[in-house]
Parts: C-alpha cells; sequence; structure tokens
C-alpha cells in the first residue's frame, strides 16, 4: 500500500488558498492542477507498505506524536521541484515562527522514525514543509510562476493533528483518492 502521514490546513485556509489559485489555473494549461481537497503537508512518504505493517505504523505514529504541541502555521510564497528551471512540481510554502518550523520539522522526523522502526522505510530527502498545487508531465522553466507563488500570504492557522492515509492511484486520467486510515492528536 501506499501511505502518507500528513498534517492538513483546515477548510479556511484551503479555501483561501483555492480562491488564489483559481483565476490562475487557466494561464497554466499544461499544468496538471492538484485538487484542493488532496492538499496536505506530508511529513513521511512510504511507496510500499506490507499490509501487515499498517496497524504497527499508525500506533508508532500515535505514539511518536502525542506529546507534541499543535503548531502555528500559514500557507505563504511557493517553489519548485527539482528547481525552477526544470521544475515538474510547483508548490506552496509553510511558513510560521521558528520555533513553530522547527516544531514541524521535529514532528516529520519523529513520524519517519516511528514508520522507519516498524519497517515502513520513508522517502525523501531532507523535510521540505510545502503543499503540492501542480505538476507537469514535462520540466520547464517555472521562475514566472514563482513570481506569482510568492506573492500569496494565507490566514494563520494551527495543526492540531497528524492523519495517515492510504493512497489509491487514479484509474485511467482519474483523480488520486486519499482514504484517511488514523487521525492521531497533537495533544501536547
Amino acid at each position: 500500500m501506499r501511505i502518507f502521514a500528513a498534517v492538513v490546513p483546515p477548510e479556511p485556509a484551503l479555501d483561501d488558498l483555492a480562491e488564489f489559485l483559481d483565476p490562475r489555473r487557466d494561464a497554466g494549461p499544461d499544468l496538471r492542477w492538484t485538487d484542493p481537497s488532496l492538499w496536505h503537508v506530508t511529513t513521511a512518504f512510504m511507496a510500499d507498505v506490507p499490509s501487515r505493517l499498517v496497524d504497527p505504523m499508525v500506533e508508532g505514529v500515535a505514539e511518536a506524536v502525542a506529546s507534541r504541541h499543535p503548531v502555528s502555521l500559514s500557507i505563504r510564497g511557493g517553489g519548485a521541484f527539482p528547481n525552477p528551471y526544470e521544475a515538474r512540481v510547483t508548490w506552496m510554502g509553510v511558513d510560521g515562527e521558528p520555533h513553530e518550523l522547527e516544531s514541524l520539522a521535529g514532528l516529520a522526523r519523529a513520524v519517519r522514525r516511528a514508520c522507519s522502526h516498524v519497517g515502513a522505510n520513508p522517502e525523501g530527502g531532507p523535510f521540505t514543509p510545502h503543499l503540492t498545487v501542480a505538476r507537469s508531465r514535462h520540466p520547464f522553466e517555472a521562475t514566472r510562476w514563482l513570481r506569482v507563488l510568492e506573492a500569496y500570504a494565507g490566514p494563520a492557522w494551527t495543526a492540531h493533528e497528524v492523519t495517515v492515509f492510504a493512497s489509491h492511484r487514479g484509474e485511467g486520467k482519474g483523480r488520486p483518492h486519499y482514504e484517511p486510515i488514523a487521525v492521531v492528536e497533537l495533544s501536547g
């Protein structure tokens, strides 16, 4: 199973971002825009988790985040992976006070360790908190998009939980579907 753990911004923050991006979507017809219902900040991604490891992984994540405090954040600015000159993904950044961003990074490390501990093997390099907003089949020069995304500063919100999702790939041209498996409160 494809599994990921994520922080999902609340509806008002997602609605504000959607309102900002909606009129700009037509300016990038080659981009495949991510549906707002799929926006999240991934803390750990595992491409192939055997079914027998899912429950122990969820328990490990629950233990790892139970003592963590909620984190105050906002969506601000943007970026591109792997870089602005050969972009395949454009994303919105996550911002906050330095101690809040360190708390979010610590949360991601704790989630990744918990997943790794049970053998779920998280992927990825350094944690870059972001929400993917568009993808491209071919690399493109994204500097004009980054100037647009940099203009965005969303409302503040507080992350109170981590959700563990199963990711189901869309059939044909269908969109992916994320099925929540567990929601773990940051009760600190």
